[in-house]
Parts: C-alpha cells; sequence; structure tokens
C-alpha cells in the first residue's frame, strides 16, 4: 500500500492567512527552518493506478496537482472517485464543492456527517447540483472494501467539542480509519481529529504499521498563551501532544513502525525544524508530518 500526504497542516494551513506567530514568520522570511504545509487530506492506493482520498481539503486543487498519480489520463480516466470522510469540519470537507467538474463521486461518511453536509453546511446538497454524489454509509467496525486489494474498517472518535450546525447525531461526528492491505495485512491508521486517547482508542491503534495521528497543538493552552483564541486544544477537540495525558506520552510507548503527526496547528512549535519541541519528538521516535511524504508498507 501507498500512502501519500497530501496536506499535513490544520485548518488555515501554514502560514495561515491571518497569523504572524513565530512559526508563520519563519515559512514567509525563511528565518528559521520551516516549510510551508497545506490544510489535511492524505490518498492511499494498492497499485498506484487507483486512489482514495482521506478527507478533502480546500487546496485539494494544488494538492492534486503537486501530485502526478493523481492527474488524469489524457482527460479521460480519473485517478479517484471515492473520498473517506473522517468528520463535516470545513477544512476536511470544503475540497468536494472543488470536485464538482467530475462525472460523480463516491463519499464515504457516517450518517451524522452527511446530515451535517447536507442539512448544516450544505455542501453536499450544493455538490449534487453539479454532479452526481453516491453516499456510502461508514459502519464502525464494518469491513468495506477499496478496489480488489484494499479495505477499510472506520472506529468511533467521541468529541464534546461544541456542535456548529444542528441537527447531527452526537455519536459518529468523528470518526478514525484503519486501512488494510488485504495481501500483506498490514495497516494504516489516519486519525487527524482525537480529543482524548482512550483505551478504547489505543486499542484501535494496535498492530498497525504507520499512524497519521493529530498533532493540532503541542500545548493544551497554546491558543489561548498566544492570545489567538479563547479555546483550548482539548476544547477544540484535539488532543495536545505534550503533558499528561498528551499524544506523546500514549504514543511513543507503542510498537509502531512509524507514527507521524499530521493536523499541525500553524502555532504549534514543532513545525520548526530546530526548535526544542521537535528534537524532543525526534528523540521519542516521532515523525512530523509534511506535504508530499511518501510511505510504502
Amino acid at each position: 500500500m501507498w500512502i501519500r500526504i497530501l496536506g499535513s497542516a490544520a485548518g488555515g494551513s501554514s502560514p495561515q492567512w491571518n497569523c504572524a506567530c513565530p512559526q508563520c514568520r519563519a515559512v514567509r522570511s525563511g528565518s528559521r527552518p520551516s516549510v510551508a504545509r497545506s490544510q489535511s487530506s492524505i490518498a492511499v492506493s494498492a497499485d498506484r493506478e487507483q486512489w482514495f482520498l482521506l478527507n478533502a481539503s480546500p487546496d485539494i486543487q494544488s494538492q492534486i496537482e503537486s501530485f502526478p498519480a493523481l492527474h488524469p489520463d489524457d482527460g479521460t480516466v480519473i485517478r479517484f472517485q471515492s473520498v473517506l470522510l473522517t468528520d463535516a469540519e470545513l477544512d476536511h470537507t470544503i475540497g468536494l464543492l472543488l470536485m464538482r467538474e467530475g462525472l460523480g463521486l463516491e463519499v464515504h461518511a457516517t450518517e451524522s456527517v452527511h446530515e451535517t453536509l447536507t442539512t448544516g453546511t450544505g455542501i453536499l446538497r450544493t455538490l449534487e447540483a453539479y454532479c452526481p454524489v453516491t453516499w456510502r454509509p461508514v459502519v464502525h467496525g464494518t469491513e468495506v472494501a477499496l478496489g480488489e486489494k484494499l479495505f477499510y474498517s472506520a472506529f468511533d472518535v467521541p468529541t464534546e467539542k461544541r456542535m456548529r450546525f444542528p441537527g447531527a447525531a452526537s455519536s459518529g461526528r468523528v470518526v478514525g480509519y484503519r486501512i488494510t492491505d488485504s495481501t500483506s495485512r498490514r495497516s494504516l491508521v489516519y486519525l487527524p481529529c482525537v480529543q482524548q486517547l482512550s483505551p478504547e482508542i489505543l486499542e484501535q491503534l494496535a498492530d498497525c504499521s504507520v499512524l497519521l495521528i493529530d498533532g493540532t497543538c503541542w500545548r493544551d493552552d497554546e491558543m489561548p498563551s498566544l492570545g489567538l483564541a479563547n479555546k483550548t486544544s482539548r476544547e477544540m477537540g484535539h488532543v495536545p501532544i505534550d503533558g499528561p495525558g498528551g499524544s506523546l506520552e500514549l504514543l511513543s510507548p507503542l510498537p509502531i513502525d512509524r507514527k507521524i503527526y499530521i493536523h499541525i496547528n500553524n502555532t504549534n512549535p514543532i513545525l520548526l525544524d530546530d526548535s526544542p519541541e521537535r528534537q524532543h519528538l525526534d528523540r521519542q521516535g516521532m515523525e512530523v508530518g509534511v506535504d508530499g511524504l511518501e510511505l510504502e508498507i
């Protein structure tokens, strides 16, 4: 199985247009080692011919153009028709509207996410006015084929994050995906949004070969301490990396071949290659995702 990180940043990218934090300034000026990152999404394939997207960020057009394996073949063969959604957040779904020129799109989403995208944000209802959309309901624990050689199962990721749009069910608002190669039986777990790494969630990570995990904030109070927001990382639905109960403490001991942070907020110091926080991750065997990183498992 091949994996391509199309985008490794949280909503707003890095740098973010309205931010002058140290990380954003470093990317713009080149004063410290840090590279620009687009909003979180990945692509997976069993043969590098047929691809499946996980989330569709607002940067999807430039992400596709930067990856020739996703380019159409003489204008007749589209390399992907399916998108698997982890949630209904704008930074994971606005890209669906940018696929309206296609002949059709298959969207895998839970009932809760589908309801939000239909009656809340209206993204799917708008998309359906331009091209056929097939909804594939995502049911926790059910194995679903992706082409001939891959299959996925989704697991619930409980969240207490405030709902911006009414009507969505409390369960199934956020899911993680385990994608498995049916030949090698090796798996990827994609978990860009998780509020708490409970024992139940940690159990879902067991025996995977690659983990792409929520790295939004380094500290729980990161945003308030910078005067950029009133909410903590956990209140925004994201477990912080550092501190008691943080993802670094819980994930660094796990025997997973590669553990890579993605969905990284522009305020997170791990985006600076020379930061003490980044060096601490290196010593703990944790990686920091970057756009264009390709993995084979």
